[in-house]
């Protein structure tokens, strides 16, 4: 298939810089089969059925935007530079690799200030990324930079306003427990304890996985065959506790509805013969029509980028016609789109 096949227009006012308050107001699209109907987040349990189980991704975003200072000894005296940072990948050794604006500009072995407690030098650089080493490590670290990091939002609302304390709130899920995403699983923020309440009392059940979701959810899709696309890896955990859950679900004939399409890929990727499997590691998994799902009966999730890969996900679940003619009520019913934005319930089966 062509990236044209996964385009549509989007009027600039549609794209939501902030979320709905409160977070279940916002409005919720329903498809079930080719059948459409307008609802809101707060619909959910007359939609939902007892036995169904959703699949909640529990990373937990970083507030992962720095601004420091490097200094240099110049003819002139000491001087300083602003450097913007915006960290992407934890490593093994514990350094970062991240996004260094005007990364020309720092050299190796070099050390940035971002406050009085908390710095960073450094190490090498590859593939248009920095590699750094912070001063801290584990909670001291996470103090620091909770005190002078701000909320990584996506390009398409930085572009228009900087992000603010409220988005240190805004931007994380009412489940958010580990902690290593640098984006949110968008639809997960539709929820709040008193809407959880509700549907666990209903016997809607729950299932925790842990994908931390990396800035390459945002990288645009550059070639025209989809098939010449290389997709982004992320980071993922499905526990044993969390296998034996959803495969009980589907033994007893309950529906397994991801929220959001980062859990969708972290249990397709960890899916072998109809069944989840513990799992831990990287996942590059790419959902493009044609793809055979193991184990999702229908995904809650917002309205996407154009000709991104997660306009070919859903396209996959329901069909490029339906999904074509989902967005298209979408845009004439006054939706708002992206991470701040309205969801919706897809349910391929009706």
């Amino acid at each position: 298939m062509k990236l044209s096949d996964f385009d549509f227009s989007l009027p600039d006012d549609r794209i939501a810089v902030r979320p709905a308050k409160p977070r279940t107001s916002a409005k919720l699209l329903l498809a079930q089969g080719d059948q459409i109907t307008d609802k809101h987040v707060f619909d959910l349990p007359s939609i939902l059925r007892p036995g169904d189980r959703l699949i909640l991704n529990d990373t937990k975003v970083i507030p992962a935007r720095l601004s420091g200072l490097r200094w240099r000894d110049t003819a002139q005296g000491r001087m300083s530079a602003k450097i913007e940072v915006t960290l992407l990948d934890p490593q093994p050794d514990g350094a970062w690799a991240a996004l260094i604006k005007p990364l020309k500009k720092v050299k190796d072995g070099e050390e940035i200030i971002f406050s009085d407690d908390l710095s960073a030098t450094m190490i090498s650089r590859a593939d248009g990324q920095g590699l750094l080493q912070f001063n801290l490590t584990g909670d001291d670290f996470d103090a620091a930079l909770n005190a002078v990091g701000a909320m990584p939002l996506p390009p398409y609302i930085a572009a228009k306003r900087p992000a603010d304390e409220a988005d240190k709130t805004d931007y994380q899920t009412a489940w958010a427990e580990n902690t290593g995403a640098v984006a949110a699983p968008t639809a997960s923020l539709h929820f709040d304890d008193k809407l959880l309440k509700t549907l666990a009392d209903m016997g809607v059940e729950f299932t925790k996985v842990t994908l931390h979701v990396g800035a390459g959810t945002f990288l645009p899709v550059k070639v025209d065959d989809i098939a010449d696309h290389k997709m982004h890896a992320e980071r993922g955990d499905v526990t044993a506790q969390a296998a034996a859950e959803v495969n009980a679900t589907r033994a007893a004939g309950g529906r397994i509805i991801p929220v959001g399409t980062t859990a969708l890929r972290l249990i397709e990727s960890a899916a072998k013969d109809g069944q989840l499997h513990a799992w831990s590691g990287a996942t590059d998994i790419f959902i493009t029509p044609g793809f055979q799902f193991q184990l999702t009966d229908g995904l809650m999730t917002n309205f996407h980028l154009p000709k991104s890969t997660l306009m070919m996900l859903v396209s996959a679940l329901m069909g490029v016609d339906q999904i074509k003619a989902i967005y298209t009520h979408a845009l004439n019913h006054d939706y708002r789109f992206f991470s701040y934005g309205d969801s919706s319930v897809l349910l391929p089966k009706g």
